[in-house]
């Protein structure tokens, strides 16, 4: 399957964001660590959540669909601690089993985490806090198994921000003895969003949201309703669609202070953001101006909006440059961009520097990765002529019902089926 669209000028009206895929990815494991019903609202319809929900399945969580965007879940039938089907290889999230089986069971095994190719991502810091909290740990082929006569609290300083061993360690510490403090703590309001789940559980989790986050550890997690917050990168993605068009676009549903970064920039490069309750707006009316990134933890700039801003900057009149701080590997892309005519020159493997053009031209492309897919497509919409981009279901793993909110505000794209 493929996108096919041509650029049609402005992006105009209204869009409305689903719940975060990244804080969703963390609250189903969160989910099964109690015994009782939990329902989750808000759940995007994404193929990474679908892919954890099969998994947690398969291990016997009973998983109830209620609609597309609602789902109840019971941990009590849990008969194997192994969890090593085909499609958790493909999502890097399902290592977040090993936290939430860790701290209820005291053992996990599970396939080490796939994903996205977009640089090297050890779990060392993760395993570093499993051992902390007195697990051991046996990297066996494929399989990462981690396990503990008693899980104790414990103090844990990570070498790296990293967001995926911030909520691991949280998971397993929640059900540990004693208290744990967790040091040098990734702050990104997924982080948050978990916290506040595991805390209306009955967990007993305070500083998520800063670097020192400090847990003491309960003896049960019961049951609750919860929602998911709105997805940050989804409303990112909106937000760049209505620059790189000269559009004009109101996104509802979501919690402006977690985009001060992207709108930041935006408002750097000449759009106009304006803020309201739980909307936000951008309108960009004239040329983009280029600016500076550098993709920091949260609350900087995110790097997976890196390859959103890049295709922006590639449209700005000047030169500006992206630095990627986070990930080694992100800039596949680029050769895809040039094939549209943007120049842009990786130095270094970390930094793009970028001289806009005045216009893109459409060109066959292929989606690298999920955020680089999303990019690719913004950039066939602000084109000359017809774009096509293989490899969406990169982009169906992060984004519901891509193509149809954009075709609500205007784009003029379609899914292809048959080949070309």
């Amino acid at each position: 399957m493929r996108y096919s669209m041509k650029g049609n000028g402005p992006l105009i009206g209204d869009v409305y964001i689903n719940g975060a895929k990244n804080a969703a990815l963390g609250i189903i494991p969160a989910a099964i660590m109690s015994d009782d019903t939990v329902r989750i609202d808000n759940l995007p319809d994404v193929e990474d959540v679908r892919v954890l929900l099969e998994a947690v399945e398969g291990i016997g969580v009973s998983v109830n669909r209620i609609d597309r965007h609602s789902v109840t879940i019971n941990g009590s039938g849990v008969h194997t601690i192994r969890v090593d089907n085909e499609h958790i290889k493909k999502i890097r999230a399902g290592y977040y089993l090993l936290g939430a089986l860790l701290g209820k069971y005291h053992h996990a095994e599970v396939h080490y985490p796939g994903g996205c190719s977009i640089g090297e991502r050890k779990i060392d810091q993760h395993l570093k806090g499993f051992r902390a909290l007195g697990a051991k740990v046996i990297e066996d082929k494929d399989m990462v198994i981690v396990e503990a006569e008693e899980l104790h609290g414990g103090h844990i300083y990570f070498d790296v921000v990293s967001v995926g061993a911030t909520i691991n360690i949280m998971l397993a510490a929640a059900l540990a003895k004693g208290n744990t403090i967790i040091e040098n703590a990734a702050k990104e309001p997924h982080i948050v969003d978990v916290a506040n789940m595991l805390n209306k559980m009955g967990a007993a989790i305070r500083g998520a949201g800063t670097d020192v986050i400090k847990i003491k550890g309960v003896e049960k997690l019961k049951k609750v309703e919860y929602s998911v917050i709105p997805d940050q990168i989804e409303t990112g993605t909106f937000m760049m669609a209505a620059a790189v068009t000269r559009g004009d676009i109101m996104i509802h549903g979501i919690i402006p202070q977690h985009m001060d970064a992207v709108s930041s920039k935006l408002i750097e490069m000449g759009c106009i953001v304006t803020e309201y309750d739980e909307a936000i707006r951008v309108v960009c009316r004239g040329p983009l101006r280029p600016c500076n990134v550098k993709t920091l933890p949260y609350p900087g700039f995110p790097t997976d909006m890196q390859p959103q801003i890049c295709v922006a900057l590639a449209q700005a009149g000047g030169q500006g440059t992206v630095t990627e701080s986070i990930f080694e590997d992100r800039f596949k892309y680029v050769s895809e961009l040039r094939k549209m005519g943007a120049k842009i020159k990786v130095e270094g493997g970390n930094v793009a520097h970028i001289e806009g053009v005045e216009k893109l031209k459409g060109a066959d492309l292929a989606a690298p990765d999920l955020r680089a897919g999303a990019a690719l497509v913004l950039a066939g919409l602000s084109a000359e002529g017809k774009t096509t981009v293989d490899g969406i279901e990169y982009i169906m793993r992060g984004y519901e019902d891509f193509d149809k909110k954009l075709r609500s505000i205007g784009a003029k794209i379609r899914i292809e089926t048959d080949s070309k």
